[in-house]
């Protein structure tokens, strides 16, 4: 599989120097989806972008999430018809766009998709996401057939998680690369 169509998918924000998404990006020569508007994302627009980048990829991806990320990957997957362009997918801190302080800071974005994925995914968590608590994330692991993994608490797993290059997460990122 070719490292450019491993397909970073940011959240709300984009993910900065620091965040393991970005060093991953860097060292390995994976490919970010860039969105138009990261400060006011429309779920509309941001899955029409994720269709077209995958669709111009040269075999199916594998996307790798982080935070509206996950929200993407689910929300694109319940309506696209081109979702063998995936191969698999790793979610990671997936926010709960349901929840009402969640809600105000990301408009449109609910509800849930709650509908098994296509493909492979792994779902990663933290006790003490401030986005999403640890049992959501399990019922979106369980609603969209994805592996769960706990990691403790480590916030919101982006770059003030103190995680680097986040190896652990990465040897499951290469499992889904190899199928």
């Amino acid at each position: 599989m070719k490292a450019a169509n491993v397909l970073i998918l940011p959240g709300w924000q984009n993910s900065g120097p620091d965040h393991w998404q970005s060093r991953w990006e860097r060292a390995h020569g994976y490919t970010r989806v860039e969105q138009h508007d990261w400060m006011r994302p429309l779920r509309g627009d941001w899955s029409a972008r994720l269709e077209d980048v995958l669709l111009s990829c040269d075999e199916p991806a594998v996307l790798v999430a982080h935070s509206l990320g996950c929200m993407l990957t689910a929300a694109w997957a319940s309506h696209s018809r081109n979702t063998q362009r995936v191969k698999a997918a790793l979610l990671v801190a997936p926010p709960d766009v349901e929840r009402d302080d969640v809600r105000q800071m990301l408009p449109g974005w609910a509800p849930v998709p709650m509908h098994k994925l296509p493909f492979p995914a792994v779902v990663f968590c933290s006790s003490d996401d401030p986005f999403g608590a640890p049992d959501r994330a399990r019922q979106f692991a369980t609603a969209w057939g994805a592996e769960l993994h706990d990691v403790g608490p480590r916030g919101h797993l982006n770059a003030e998680s103190g995680l680097g290059d986040w190896p652990e997460a990465h040897e499951h990122l290469q499992r889904l690369m190899r199928g």
